[in-house]
This record gives structure tokens, sequence and C-alpha cells, in this order.
């Protein structure tokens, strides 16, 4: 029998889970060139990531945004180790939308044009923040 915590949290993981597991399956394989630009946008928000190769960055990205969108979907996986996973997934993409130049409008958090894309993922990190509640007080 399902229980009603899983029926409640079904919507949130499979919308979430899904988009995720499409975005590491297409990285999976994506070229050189996507790989160098996506690289090059994640390490001018996060230098550190500049030491590590631009395909080989992409495929661990792939390799993580399989591996979350595949737990956000199978029921089995705890709703707070999800929720958590996708919390920090989507804490990182906001991270890269608040540190990249050109995302935000001039002295604000708002979004410019070409910081929406980026921008819309805090929907990611309000379901992540949700599951996560909702594991914490769930009495089921």
């Amino acid at each position: 029998m399902i229980s009603a915590a899983t029926l409640r949290r079904l919507p949130m993981r499979l919308t979430a889970g899904a988009y995720i597991l499409n975005s590491g399956l297409q990285k999976w394989s994506a070229d050189e060139q996507t790989a160098g630009a996506l690289h090059g946008m994640a390490s001018n928000a996060y230098p550190m990531l500049k030491q590590v190769d631009p395909p080989r960055f992409l495929r661990g990205l792939a390799a993580a945004e399989i591996g979350l969108g595949a737990a956000l979907v199978l029921p089995a996986v705890p709703a707070l180790l999800a929720g958590a996973g996708l919390t920090a997934f989507s804490a990182g993409l906001l991270g890269l939308y608040v540190r990249t130049p050109g995302m935000r409008e001039e002295g604000s958090l708002r979004p410019s044009q070409q910081g929406t894309p980026l921008a819309k993922d805090v929907w990611l990190l309000g379901i992540g923040v949700g599951l996560v509640v909702d594991a914490l007080t769930s009495r089921e």
C-alpha cells in the first residue's frame, strides 16, 4: 500500500526528477563545444572547476544529474535523501546565477533576460526544501 506521504510527494518528485534526468541524459552525449561552454560558465562562477578538463566536467555533471533524477523518480529512495540532493544541486545552480555577470539586473536579484533560464531553477530549490521539510515533519 502506498502511503499518503508518498502520494503527496509524488508530483514534486516526478516533475523535478524527470526534468533533471532528461537534462543529464542530454549532457551525457553532448559534444566538446557544449562541454567547453558549460565548463566555462561553471568555472567562472566556481573557480576550483578550472582545473577540471571540460569533457570530464560535463561527464561528471551528466552523471550527477542522471543519479539525482533517478533518485527523485524512484520512490524507494527516501524523500529526505532525494530532497537534500535536490536542494544541494539547485543551490549550486542558483549560485551560478548569482555569481555570473549579466544574469541579474544591476544591484538586484531580479534576473536579466539572459539570467531568466538560470533564475527559473529556483523552483527546484523550493521542491527540494519542501521534500526535506515534509520528510522531517511527517509522522508516516
